[in-house]
């Protein structure tokens, strides 16, 4: 990702408002900032009760999926390429680094679950390169927990911005949404 393009989302992150992805054609898709900053609701629980440790949380944000594992007892690591969403998730006391799934990550071939929740299987605008890296780390006989919008219309990889309201912000970068 570009110099610069993750400001407005470490901006969201600080004021706790809503964020879009923003197509070149001006479609919008929402990033329910809000509740990533909120704790862990009933359908996260679900997917933490069928994690096992230890976990590895890609695109962890503001840390609230890896505190809900650790207040299970499964053992975390958040990581996030957004310097400003490691800090909150180090602020809750939680385990996290700045890194790019891509990169070098610790425990790499030793993970028993990674978790790619919250939009984040669009993570670099290639999804089978995603499940291929992360696929990667996993343990033997270990897992990838992935969540996704069932919404038909949407199953394309894109070159989006940020946006807040109309107005886009920043440099241009891949993501994918799938369903």
């Amino acid at each position: 990702m570009e110099p610069g393009a993750l400001a407005p989302y470490e901006q969201s992150l600080s004021r706790g408002t809503p964020l879009q992805l923003r197509h070149d054609d001006g479609r919008t898709v929402t990033l329910d900032v809000p509740r990533w900053l909120a704790p862990a609701d009933a359908v996260d629980l679900e997917v933490i009760l069928r994690a096992d440790s230890p976990v590895l949380d890609v695109g962890c944000g503001p840390g609230r999926i890896v505190a809900a594992l650790t207040e299970h007892g499964r053992l975390a690591l958040g990581i996030d390429i957004a310097e400003h969403a490691v800090a909150l998730t180090r602020a809750r006391g939680m385990n996290a680094v700045r890194r790019d799934v891509f990169g070098s990550l610790p425990g790499e071939g030793r993970w028993a679950t990674i978790l790619l929740l919250d939009g984040n299987i669009g993570i670099g605008g290639d999804v089978d390169a995603l499940l291929r890296r992360s696929l990667a780390l996993l343990a033997p006989g270990g897992r990838v927990l992935v969540e996704i919008d069932i919404d038909d219309a949407v199953d394309e990889s894109a070159v989006v911005r940020f946006a807040i309201g109309d107005e886009p912000f920043g440099p241009p970068f891949r993501w994918c949404f799938r369903s």
